[in-house]
Formats: C-alpha cells, sequence, structure tokens
C-alpha cells in the first residue's frame, strides 16, 4: 500500500511539474536549439539573452505595468464592493432578497462571449474604451457576483451579536462592518481577492476586445505577439510565459499566509 501510494504521488508530482519544467528548459535554450531535432530536454548552452529581449524590444514592460495596474485595481474594488454587498445580504432583511441573490448566482452562467459586445458599445459610448479604467470597470462587474456570494457565506458565519455589540459601543454601521466585522471575515475577503486577481491577470478576450494600442494592452495580449503567421519564436514565449506566471503565483504564495491566519483568528481567547 505504501509503495503504490508512493508511486501514484510520484507519477502526480511528474505530471504537474513536468509542463513548467519544460517552460523554464525551454526559455533557457537558443532558438535553433528549441527547434531542433532531436530535442534536448537539457540546454546545450545555456542563455538568459530571451529574458532580456522580451523587455527591451516588445514592449513587455508596459504590458506587465498595465496588467499590475487592472488586476490590482480590479481585486481591491471587486473584494471591497463585494464584501459591502455580501455583508448587505447577511445582515439585513428586505424585499426581493433570494430573487437578487439568485439573480447574483445567473450571472455566472452568462458567458463573456455574449456580453461583451453590450460592454464595448457602452463603453465607447462614454469615451472609456481602451483606457485602463475602462477594463477596470468591465473586469470588475465580472468579478463582483462571484465576490458578493463568497463574502456572504463567511458573513453568515459571524454572529450577528459582533454587530450589535459594536453599535450599542458607538460604532455606526459601516465602521462595524470595516473594523470588527471584516477582520473576522478575512479568509473569504482573501479568497476573493485571489480570484478577482488571477482572473483579471489571465484574462484575454476581454483585454482584446476593449483595448487597442500598445499604451493600454495588457500582459496576456503580449504573449500572443511572440505567435507569428509562419514562426513561433518558443525560447522567447516561454521566457514571456514564465515571467507573466510569476505575479500569480508570488501573491498566492503571500495570501496562503494570510488565509491561514485568518482561518485561526479568534481561536486563541485574548
Amino acid at each position: 500500500k505504501g509503495f503504490l501510494t508512493a508511486t501514484l504521488s510520484t507519477l502526480l508530482v511528474i505530471y504537474v511539474f513536468f509542463p513548467f519544467s519544460w517552460i523554464v528548459t525551454t526559455s533557457l535554450k537558443t532558438n535553433p536549439e528549441a527547434m531542433s531535432i532531436p530535442i534536448t530536454w537539457i540546454p546545450e548552452r545555456l542563455t538568459f539573452q530571451n529574458y532580456f529581449e522580451i523587455w527591451e524590444g516588445y514592449h513587455f514592460t508596459i504590458y506587465f505595468m498595465n496588467s499590475m495596474i487592472v488586476s490590482s485595481s480590479t481585486a481591491f474594488l471587486s473584494t471591497f464592493i463585494g464584501a459591502l454587498a455580501g455583508y448587505g445580504f447577511s445582515r439585513f432583511k428586505f424585499r426581493g432578497k433570494t430573487f437578487l441573490i439568485g439573480a447574483i448566482l445567473a450571472t455566472q452562467m452568462i458567458s463573456g462571449t455574449v456580453i461583451i459586445a453590450p460592454y464595448f458599445k457602452m463603453l465607447a459610448e462614454i469615451g472609456l474604451y481602451n483606457t485602463r479604467f475602462g477594463l477596470i470597470i468591465a473586469l470588475t462587474t465580472i468579478c463582483l457576483p462571484f465576490c458578493a456570494w463568497m463574502t456572504k457565506g463567511y458573513f453568515d458565519s459571524i454572529p450577528r451579536e459582533i454587530d450589535e455589540a459594536a453599535i450599542i459601543d458607538g460604532c455606526s454601521r459601516f465602521q462595524a462592518f470595516l473594523f470588527i466585522v471584516s477582520p473576522l471575515a478575512v479568509p473569504g475577503m482573501v479568497a476573493t481577492l485571489l480570484f478577482s486577481f488571477i482572473l483579471a491577470w489571465q484574462d484575454l478576450l476581454w483585454a482584446m476586445t476593449l483595448t487597442a494600442t500598445e499604451s493600454t494592452r495588457t500582459v496576456t495580449i503580449g504573449l500572443s505577439f511572440f505567435v507569428g503567421q509562419f514562426q513561433v519564436n518558443w525560447p522567447m514565449l516561454m521566457a514571456a510565459t514564465l515571467v507573466a506566471c510569476l505575479p500569480s503565483v508570488l501573491l498566492y504564495l503571500f495570501l496562503q499566509r494570510a488565509l491561514v491566519s485568518g482561518l485561526t483568528a479568534g481561536a486563541v481567547k485574548q
């Protein structure tokens, strides 16, 4: 049984990490070596030139910064507004509440390709087409339903007496939400923040449709430029892909600690 478990675990690790290791080794090759047959698993001549060239000749710095701005803004806006909506659904009773919650869930079933044309027209009408702000608005509206639903579930698990005690002590409803209840819902808010950032970072369809110039394009569009009509520069594409993956990986590693601390918050009585 132990041997079978170890074998299956090893095969699973190889299956998961093989694509990543192939990206790393290919990014360190020259283009002729990457296209050569038979395939070389380890670079014969190690080179970091591909990493330098993607920053110098392909406007990758602009794309990377645009993605950082758009993804970070989308993540924080979606999490904050979604938390406000989730708190409202969790704490208040009002007419149509069940219908609104169902409508929020129903929006998750709508494909982005169906609604992207109306978004394009609306942003063009108000002068926000081909702007980072317009792209942030579009991506935020896509992330909001999930964020609201996720945070509502965490707020439901927090006793209402905590809110009432804070209000009795002189807090307003918003202060109770911001300083008392929100810290207790850190796991849910971290999860929504991570989800929103990754969704915005890896988006290609919306960025390609709602942006048109170098100054507003994101890193996913930049990756597509390495694929030509007759040739693909695989080493540079792999180098750019590896660089593009780093923010999501680092954010996940950082927020993983915050998630664990949030799960254990309040376990020790002060």
